[in-house]
């Protein structure tokens, strides 16, 4: 999207607003579809990246199946219309009875412990499962979000291999796939494909596999020139050796992957209005009409999100520490080079795409934004922005009986 497109967003429907580039989802998805060659790919976009139903039915229509981690999840997919054969669940530390739920609405179960495996094999050892397993791999951009390391509450330790084995021979269940995820932003893919190994041995123990998930992580740009994960490379020697495996195991299995952040966070923009330009004897902030209510990433993940003013793209940069109207401290960027602004200019957020709105809170009791996706030339509102009827509409109100004045009388 160009600047001047998403300034006509901002006038449409008001800040701060969530915007989506549909063309961005796409070309995403059929670039990481080119790169692998084999017979069978199933992509499961994570649905915890970014949940709105719209996005959901557009990565449906190109092909997309999802990967869900909650029983709501797999609601959200089957109301968008996926199919609950293409919808793959990976909860982690829920209970039987909420995987029972899934069962009865369709989607593949992934089971990560073995206490729960166990469980579910002897009560429903006719229901094929597929296997989640911890490769103590350590990958990913930081300690939150790297969840293949051998202190990982994810996923059965490599380890436990012929504890596994053991429960899958006397419950007498089925195993239809074997599942991996080392963390996200992947810089390596020479780690991804030594922890890929790791699983092909696994996968070994298991005679009725028909498909095998490599999880996802890969990561995308966050600023000009930055590094990202290489599909295309990781496409060829995954590829050669997905296939070399398949003639080995004698048959064709599904290679499958669950990218979230991959597909959906370079499509989203976040803007915000400049409310206050203030001074102070060492710097100058921009004060903004949001805080990390709407944008939490910068001060949980410590993550970058590329600032620009589009309101006034040609001036003079200049140097501001970007915060927000939270009363914490709220910093999305400190000592950022931008063109200089001005108060009521419209600042854009990049990669707000993923975990942006899907961890936005109502912090403050402030209103969670609208959500917008920018879909054939057209900006089409998604989800509307909330109102103080929304913040109520779950509370119940208690009367009291005992006035204030009277409880100070008691005392």
């Amino acid at each position: 999207m160009t600047q001047k497109e998403l300034l006509s967003v901002a006038e449409e429907f008001g800040s701060p607003v969530y915007v989506y580039d549909a063309e961005k989802i796409t070309s995403q998805y059929k670039r990481l579809t080119n790169a692998f060659k084999v017979d069978n790919l199933r992509i499961h976009y994570a649905v915890k990246a970014l949940s709105n139903i719209s996005i959901l039915k557009l990565l449906n229509s190109l092909g997309c199946g999802l990967d869900t981690v909650s029983y709501q999840e797999v609601k959200l997919g089957l109301r968008a219309g996926v199919a609950p054969e293409n919808i793959i669940y990976t909860p982690n530390g829920v209970s039987l009875e909420e995987i029972e739920e899934v069962v009865e609405l369709g989607a593949q179960i992934n089971i990560d412990n073995l206490s729960i495996l166990e469980q579910f094999g002897n009560r429903h050892p006719e229901i094929p499962v597929c296997i989640r397993i911890n490769p103590h791999v350590m990958a990913g951009g930081n300690s939150k979000i790297s969840v293949g390391h051998i202190d990982s509450k994810f996923g059965i330790s490599i380890h436990q291999m012929p504890h596994l084995l053991r429960i899958v021979e006397n419950t007498g269940m089925h195993i239809n796939g074997i599942h991996m995820h080392t963390g996200s932003d992947i810089l390596d893919i020479g780690v991804f494909l030594y922890a890929s190994e790791i699983l092909f041995e696994a996968a070994k123990n298991f005679k009725e596999l028909e498909f095998i998930d490599f999880g996802s992580g890969f990561k995308v740009p966050y600023r000009e020139g930055d590094i990202e994960t290489d599909i295309e490379d990781l496409g060829t020697q995954l590829t050669e050796r997905f296939n070399n495996f398949c003639k080995d195991y004698g048959k064709e299995l599904t290679l499958a992957f669950e990218p979230g952040k991959y597909l959906v966070s370079e499509s989203g923009n976040f803007l915000a209005k400049v409310n206050v330009i203030k001074q102070t004897t060492s710097t100058v902030f921009a004060g903004i009409d949001t805080g990390f209510n709407h944008l939490i990433r910068p001060m949980f993940y410590g993550s970058h999100h590329d600032i620009k003013n589009i309101s006034n793209p040609e001036a003079k940069p200049r140097f501001y520490s970007v915060v927000g109207y939270i009363c914490e401290t709220d910093t999305f960027g400190s000592n950022r080079r931008i063109s200089e602004i001005r108060e009521g200019d419209i600042l854009s957020f990049s990669n707000a795409g993923a975990y942006c709105f899907s961890m936005a809170s109502n912090f403050n009791s402030r209103y969670r934004p609208p959500e917008v996706l920018w879909y054939n030339g057209k900006a089409h509102l998604i989800r509307e922005r909330e109102t103080f009827e929304d913040l109520t509409r779950h509370q119940v109100e208690m009367n009291f009986d005992t006035s204030p004045k009277e409880l100070a009388d008691k005392d």
